[in-house]
């Protein structure tokens, strides 16, 4: 049977311009890879909105699976921005298989 082990699954929703800040966020927490991926449209307690490439509102996920310690690193760094840059962090615990690579 394979073994499995629990780690955090952690999705950041942000505004394409704040990518690079979460990015060095996961690197500094000595989380190993994230990837990001586009986010076309959406709807939060503010109403609809929609990828906005004049203004620069595009959005993305920022996707990566860490430790527990690694993942509260990560989230502490974070926590300073998410009100005032609009991020919404979320993890929860997933099993992986080989989870020496996270």
């Amino acid at each position: 049977m394979i073994e499995t082990v629990i780690r955090k699954r952690i999705e950041i929703l942000a505004d394409v311009a704040l990518v690079r800040r979460v990015t060095e966020a996961i690197d500094r927490a000595g989380i190993t890879g994230w990837t990001v991926t586009p986010v076309q449209s959406g709807k939060g307690r503010d109403g609809h909105w929609r990828e906005e490439r004049v203004m620069g509102t595009d959005k993305v996920f920022v996707l990566t699976i860490a430790a527990q310690d690694k993942a509260m690193a990560l989230a502490e760094d974070l926590a300073p921005i998410l009100t005032s840059h609009g991020l919404l962090l979320t993890m929860w615990d997933v099993e992986v298989i080989r989870g020496e690579r996270f």
